[in-house]
């Protein structure tokens, strides 16, 4: 049976002889319906109108589809001591990018930051030889194609090496996430935060938001919690959730600015 995937957030779902009658990630606040309704594809199809781009970001391997699909987030390739990483997912796996990751050593497991961006990761995984899928506990229930390659995390932190730490930040979602990477990929160390912080366009401020595309702010008690949590983690760069939606240098001063800014703004 087809794994349909929804053509505005990108998710894909279980097999179903047909496709589901709603898309519960865009009926939630945070997400949205397309404007001509609940519509689907499947991977084949979307391989047959897409392809994936496979570029340097920041120094580090991206991946992405071209043209844009859904959100669209792009995925890194991260070679820490913890293992070959692929920070978040994309809708679409294709022979060429499989092969890419394989020549860079493969990867070790897919860690995700939330739900927005889980899109096609048990496809991902079983391109990869069964590779295991981290996500944070908090945000279960949002998981549309269940696998046991998913493994679930607790707590606010999870430590995977002496060098790389995931950090649940919430806020965006109770389980959003980060990696702080303290090593790479340039000196100084990385921050990789998904939608939790969202660097701006012009990448020199990050902002926090409930909903994105509908504009819906952060709670200020969220975001002091983010704050909270961040503490003590030092970075030179963080690495926004699409192509050059970074802040190269100064990130961790960035940061706190855009803290005050943001709390500040909000509470005038």
């Amino acid at each position: 049976m087809p794994l349909y995937i929804c053509e505005t957030c990108g998710t894909q779902y279980a097999e179903t002889p047909d496709p589901p009658a709603q898309c519960p990630v865009c009926e939630d606040e945070r997400q949205y319906v397309g404007w001509n309704g609940q519509t689907w594809t499947t991977h084949e199809a979307l391989g047959a109108k897409y392809k994936l781009r496979l570029e340097d970001d920041g120094g580090l391997l991206g991946i992405g589809l071209v043209p844009d699909f859904a959100i669209p987030q792009r995925a890194l390739l991260l070679p820490t001591d913890a293992g070959n990483i692929l920070w978040e997912c994309v809708s679409l796996v294709t022979d060429e990018a499989v092969a890419t990751l394989r020549a860079r050593g493969g990867v070790d497991k897919i860690i995700i930051s939330h739900p927005h961006f889980y899109s096609s990761m048990v496809e991902w995984s079983e391109a990869l030889g069964g590779v295991p899928i981290l996500l944070h506990e908090a945000d279960k229930t949002w998981v549309r194609r269940p696998s046991p390659r998913i493994q679930f995390w607790s707590g606010d932190e999870h430590r995977l090496s002496g060098a790389v730490t995931l950090i649940r930040c919430g806020g965006h979602f109770p389980g959003s996430a980060a990696i702080h990477w303290k090593d790479g990929p340039r000196a100084g160390g990385a921050l990789f935060p998904g939608d939790a912080l969202q660097v701006v366009l012009d990448r020199r401020h990050v902002t926090f938001m409930y909903s994105y595309p509908n504009y819906m702010p952060m709670n200020t008690s969220d975001v002091m919690s983010i704050r909270s949590r961040l503490e003590g983690y030092e970075f030179e760069d963080v690495y926004g959730y699409t192509w050059g939606r970074n802040i190269m240098g100064g990130a961790r001063a960035a940061v706190d600015e855009s803290f005050d800014r943001y709390l500040k703004a909000v509470s005038s």
